[in-house]
Protein backbone atom coordinates (compact mmCIF):
# COMPACT_ATOMS: atom_id res chain seq x y z
CA UNK A 1 0.00 0.00 0.00
CA UNK A 2 3.19 2.53 0.63
CA UNK A 3 4.55 2.06 -2.70
CA UNK A 4 2.47 4.58 -4.65
CA UNK A 5 3.06 7.19 -2.12
CA UNK A 6 6.99 6.29 -2.08
CA UNK A 7 7.93 6.22 -5.77
CA UNK A 8 5.20 10.04 -5.99
CA UNK A 9 7.17 11.65 -3.18
CA UNK A 10 10.74 10.06 -5.44
CA UNK A 11 9.38 11.33 -8.23
CA UNK A 12 8.69 14.85 -6.79
CA UNK A 13 12.23 15.12 -5.16
CA UNK A 14 13.92 14.64 -8.72
CA UNK A 15 11.83 17.38 -10.09
CA UNK A 16 12.80 19.57 -7.70
CA UNK A 17 16.22 18.30 -7.89
CA UNK A 18 16.08 18.98 -11.82
CA UNK A 19 14.55 22.46 -10.92
CA UNK A 20 17.37 23.41 -8.53
CA UNK A 21 19.55 22.34 -11.14
CA UNK A 22 18.25 25.05 -13.64
CA UNK A 23 17.83 27.35 -11.95
CA UNK A 24 21.72 27.63 -10.67
CA UNK A 25 22.44 26.87 -14.67
CA UNK A 26 20.41 30.15 -14.99
CA UNK A 27 22.11 31.95 -11.79
CA UNK A 28 19.35 32.96 -10.14
CA UNK A 29 20.04 31.97 -6.31
CA UNK A 30 23.84 31.41 -6.81
CA UNK A 31 26.21 32.05 -4.17
CA UNK A 32 30.05 33.68 -4.92
CA UNK A 33 31.21 30.34 -6.25
CA UNK A 34 28.65 30.16 -8.62
CA UNK A 35 29.13 33.69 -9.80
CA UNK A 36 32.82 33.50 -9.94
CA UNK A 37 32.23 30.19 -12.09
CA UNK A 38 29.93 32.59 -14.32
CA UNK A 39 32.15 35.34 -14.72
CA UNK A 40 35.08 32.93 -15.94
CA UNK A 41 33.35 31.44 -18.68
CA UNK A 42 32.35 35.15 -19.36
CA UNK A 43 36.58 36.42 -19.17
CA UNK A 44 38.47 38.47 -17.41
CA UNK A 45 36.92 41.54 -15.67
CA UNK A 46 38.72 45.00 -15.75
CA UNK A 47 40.92 46.52 -13.23
CA UNK A 48 38.96 49.31 -11.16
CA UNK A 49 40.87 52.00 -9.72
CA UNK A 50 39.17 54.00 -7.05
CA UNK A 51 40.98 57.37 -6.29
CA UNK A 52 40.17 59.79 -3.40
CA UNK A 53 40.32 63.15 -3.21
CA UNK A 54 41.00 65.61 -0.57
CA UNK A 55 39.69 65.23 3.18
CA UNK A 56 39.47 61.86 2.20
CA UNK A 57 41.74 58.32 2.06
CA UNK A 58 41.46 55.35 0.07
CA UNK A 59 39.41 54.17 3.09
CA UNK A 60 36.65 56.05 1.95
CA UNK A 61 36.29 53.19 -0.80
CA UNK A 62 35.72 50.63 1.32
CA UNK A 63 32.35 49.09 0.93
CA UNK A 64 32.56 50.11 -3.07
CA UNK A 65 35.69 47.67 -3.15
CA UNK A 66 34.10 45.11 -0.93
CA UNK A 67 31.13 45.24 -3.72
CA UNK A 68 33.49 44.69 -6.54
CA UNK A 69 35.39 42.02 -5.17
CA UNK A 70 32.69 39.97 -4.84
CA UNK A 71 31.45 40.47 -8.43
CA UNK A 72 35.18 39.31 -9.54
CA UNK A 73 36.78 43.08 -10.19
CA UNK A 74 40.49 43.23 -10.03
CA UNK A 75 40.30 46.71 -7.27
CA UNK A 76 43.39 48.56 -6.83
CA UNK A 77 42.88 52.17 -4.60
CA UNK A 78 46.17 54.01 -4.93
CA UNK A 79 46.63 56.67 -1.76
CA UNK A 80 46.39 60.15 -3.61
CA UNK A 81 49.42 62.07 -2.58
CA UNK A 82 47.33 65.56 -2.30
CA UNK A 83 49.92 67.86 -2.78
CA UNK A 84 50.19 69.51 -6.34
CA UNK A 85 47.65 68.50 -9.45
CA UNK A 86 51.24 67.48 -11.39
CA UNK A 87 52.81 65.69 -8.93
CA UNK A 88 49.33 63.75 -7.83
CA UNK A 89 48.60 63.05 -12.03
CA UNK A 90 52.22 61.70 -12.40
CA UNK A 91 52.40 59.32 -9.43
CA UNK A 92 48.88 57.97 -10.66
CA UNK A 93 49.67 57.50 -13.84
CA UNK A 94 52.57 55.74 -12.90
CA UNK A 95 50.60 53.46 -11.08
CA UNK A 96 48.24 52.94 -14.06
CA UNK A 97 51.60 51.76 -16.15
CA UNK A 98 51.77 49.14 -13.86
CA UNK A 99 48.33 47.54 -14.92
CA UNK A 100 47.90 45.06 -17.77
CA UNK A 101 44.44 44.68 -19.60
CA UNK A 102 41.30 47.44 -19.74
CA UNK A 103 40.90 49.87 -16.63
CA UNK A 104 38.28 51.82 -15.46
CA UNK A 105 39.04 55.07 -13.49
CA UNK A 106 37.22 55.76 -11.07
CA UNK A 107 37.50 59.32 -8.70
CA UNK A 108 35.85 61.13 -6.37
CA UNK A 109 36.07 65.03 -5.59
CA UNK A 110 39.61 66.14 -6.34
CA UNK A 111 40.47 62.84 -7.46
CA UNK A 112 38.67 63.49 -10.92
CA UNK A 113 40.66 66.75 -11.27
CA UNK A 114 43.86 63.83 -11.20
CA UNK A 115 42.52 60.91 -12.97
CA UNK A 116 41.54 63.76 -15.68
CA UNK A 117 45.27 64.46 -16.36
CA UNK A 118 46.23 61.23 -15.75
CA UNK A 119 44.42 59.13 -17.72
CA UNK A 120 46.18 61.04 -21.27
CA UNK A 121 48.25 58.53 -22.80
CA UNK A 122 47.32 55.48 -21.36
CA UNK A 123 45.67 53.18 -24.02
CA UNK A 124 44.04 50.62 -21.25
CA UNK A 125 42.29 53.22 -19.79
CA UNK A 126 38.68 52.60 -21.28
CA UNK A 127 36.38 54.35 -19.39
CA UNK A 128 36.32 57.58 -16.72
CA UNK A 129 34.00 57.34 -13.64
CA UNK A 130 32.95 60.78 -11.86
CA UNK A 131 31.54 60.57 -8.19
CA UNK A 132 31.18 64.06 -7.30
CA UNK A 133 33.90 65.26 -9.10
CA UNK A 134 35.52 67.92 -10.94
CA UNK A 135 36.03 66.71 -14.26
CA UNK A 136 38.07 69.67 -15.52
CA UNK A 137 38.46 71.21 -18.79
CA UNK A 138 41.91 72.31 -19.88
CA UNK A 139 43.16 75.58 -17.91
CA UNK A 140 40.07 74.83 -15.09
CA UNK A 141 40.91 74.58 -11.31
CA UNK A 142 39.17 73.96 -8.35
CA UNK A 143 38.90 77.84 -8.13
CA UNK A 144 37.53 78.52 -11.34
CA UNK A 145 35.14 75.34 -11.08
CA UNK A 146 33.66 76.04 -7.54
CA UNK A 147 33.14 79.97 -8.41
CA UNK A 148 30.62 78.56 -11.40
CA UNK A 149 27.81 78.44 -8.99
CA UNK A 150 26.90 79.00 -5.72
CA UNK A 151 26.66 76.08 -3.03
CA UNK A 152 30.07 75.01 -2.17
CA UNK A 153 30.93 75.71 2.00
CA UNK A 154 34.36 74.84 1.41
CA UNK A 155 35.72 77.91 1.79
CA UNK A 156 37.97 80.06 4.17
CA UNK A 157 35.62 80.02 7.05
CA UNK A 158 35.09 76.19 6.91
CA UNK A 159 38.82 75.30 6.47
CA UNK A 160 41.82 74.82 9.16
CA UNK A 161 44.90 76.09 7.49
CA UNK A 162 48.46 74.22 9.46
CA UNK A 163 51.93 74.92 7.65
CA UNK A 164 54.04 72.14 6.68
CA UNK A 165 58.16 72.22 5.59
CA UNK A 166 56.97 73.14 2.19
CA UNK A 167 53.57 74.10 1.57
CA UNK A 168 50.32 74.78 3.68
CA UNK A 169 47.64 72.23 4.05
CA UNK A 170 44.13 73.01 4.07
CA UNK A 171 41.32 70.85 6.42
CA UNK A 172 37.81 70.99 6.60
CA UNK A 173 37.10 72.17 10.37
CA UNK A 174 36.34 69.30 12.29
CA UNK A 175 33.13 71.36 13.97
CA UNK A 176 31.87 72.23 10.48
CA UNK A 177 33.04 68.76 8.72
CA UNK A 178 30.00 66.56 9.25
CA UNK A 179 27.77 69.58 7.45
CA UNK A 180 30.20 70.30 4.71
CA UNK A 181 31.47 66.64 3.88
CA UNK A 182 29.55 63.94 4.94
CA UNK A 183 26.03 65.40 5.82
CA UNK A 184 23.74 62.40 5.13
CA UNK A 185 26.03 59.94 7.48
CA UNK A 186 26.15 59.19 11.18
CA UNK A 187 27.32 61.33 13.46
CA UNK A 188 29.71 58.93 14.97
CA UNK A 189 31.11 58.43 11.73
CA UNK A 190 31.57 61.45 10.22
CA UNK A 191 33.70 62.21 13.74
CA UNK A 192 36.08 59.55 12.84
CA UNK A 193 36.22 60.83 9.25
CA UNK A 194 36.95 64.55 10.31
CA UNK A 195 39.23 63.03 12.82
CA UNK A 196 41.69 61.06 10.20
CA UNK A 197 40.95 63.53 7.32
CA UNK A 198 44.04 63.90 5.00
CA UNK A 199 44.56 67.51 3.92
CA UNK A 200 45.22 68.93 0.55
CA UNK A 201 48.03 71.28 -0.08
CA UNK A 202 45.78 74.80 -0.15
CA UNK A 203 47.81 75.94 -3.33
CA UNK A 204 46.33 72.88 -5.13
CA UNK A 205 43.26 74.20 -5.59
CA UNK A 206 44.32 77.20 -8.07
CA UNK A 207 46.26 74.75 -10.06
CA UNK A 208 44.56 74.49 -14.21
CA UNK A 209 44.17 71.27 -15.53
CA UNK A 210 45.52 70.03 -18.89
CA UNK A 211 43.89 68.16 -21.69
CA UNK A 212 41.04 66.24 -20.60
CA UNK A 213 40.90 62.74 -21.11
CA UNK A 214 37.41 62.76 -21.06
CA UNK A 215 37.71 64.10 -24.91
CA UNK A 216 38.92 60.96 -25.94
CA UNK A 217 37.96 58.44 -23.12
CA UNK A 218 33.92 57.19 -22.67
CA UNK A 219 33.04 58.84 -19.33
CA UNK A 220 30.19 58.55 -16.64
CA UNK A 221 28.61 60.98 -13.98
CA UNK A 222 26.90 60.39 -10.75
CA UNK A 223 25.53 63.41 -9.60
CA UNK A 224 24.97 64.41 -5.66
CA UNK A 225 21.71 66.66 -5.67
CA UNK A 226 22.78 67.48 -1.65
CA UNK A 227 26.23 67.90 -2.15
CA UNK A 228 27.73 70.95 0.45
CA UNK A 229 31.08 70.35 -1.22
CA UNK A 230 30.92 70.72 -5.02
CA UNK A 231 27.82 72.56 -5.94
CA UNK A 232 25.22 69.86 -7.73
CA UNK A 233 24.76 72.88 -10.73
CA UNK A 234 28.48 72.45 -11.22
CA UNK A 235 28.27 68.15 -11.39
CA UNK A 236 25.59 68.40 -13.74
CA UNK A 237 27.74 71.34 -15.80
CA UNK A 238 30.56 69.20 -16.38
CA UNK A 239 28.62 65.81 -16.73
CA UNK A 240 27.24 67.39 -19.68
CA UNK A 241 30.23 69.16 -20.99
CA UNK A 242 32.24 65.77 -20.91
CA UNK A 243 29.22 64.20 -22.52
CA UNK A 244 29.23 61.76 -20.07
CA UNK A 245 26.06 59.03 -19.20
CA UNK A 246 25.02 60.47 -15.87
CA UNK A 247 22.84 59.48 -13.00
CA UNK A 248 21.93 61.81 -10.09
CA UNK A 249 20.92 60.53 -6.63
CA UNK A 250 19.90 62.27 -3.02
CA UNK A 251 23.75 62.23 -1.26
CA UNK A 252 26.04 63.91 0.26
CA UNK A 253 29.83 64.52 -1.41
CA UNK A 254 30.65 60.97 -0.01
CA UNK A 255 28.68 58.82 -2.18
CA UNK A 256 30.64 56.20 -2.44
CA UNK A 257 30.34 55.84 1.91
CA UNK A 258 26.63 56.56 1.74
CA UNK A 259 25.08 54.93 -0.90
CA UNK A 260 28.04 52.19 -2.39
CA UNK A 261 25.36 50.39 -4.41
CA UNK A 262 24.84 53.11 -6.69
CA UNK A 263 28.71 53.89 -7.01
CA UNK A 264 29.25 50.22 -7.93
CA UNK A 265 25.68 50.30 -10.33
CA UNK A 266 27.52 52.88 -12.10
CA UNK A 267 30.99 51.46 -12.52
CA UNK A 268 29.39 48.46 -13.80
CA UNK A 269 27.82 50.15 -16.18
CA UNK A 270 30.83 51.67 -17.56
CA UNK A 271 32.84 48.02 -17.83
CA UNK A 272 29.57 46.96 -19.60
CA UNK A 273 30.97 47.21 -22.36
CA UNK A 274 34.87 46.51 -22.39
CA UNK A 275 36.72 44.48 -24.16
CA UNK A 276 38.76 42.27 -21.87
CA UNK A 277 39.97 39.92 -23.55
Amino acid sequence: MTVKPLRRRAALRLASLGLIGSLLTLGVGAGPSARAAADERQGPKPTVVLVHGGWADASSWNAVVHRLEDRGYPVIAPANPLRDLQTDAAYLSSVLATISGPIVLVGHSYGGMVLTDAAIGNRNVKALVYIAAFAPDVGDSIQTLEAMNPGSEVGPSTLTLRPYPGGVDAYITPGVFHHVFCADLPTSIAAVMAATQRPIDAAAVAEPSGPPAWRTIPSWYLVASDDHAIPPATERFMAKRAGATTVEISSSHVAMVSHPDAVVELIEAAAAGLVTK
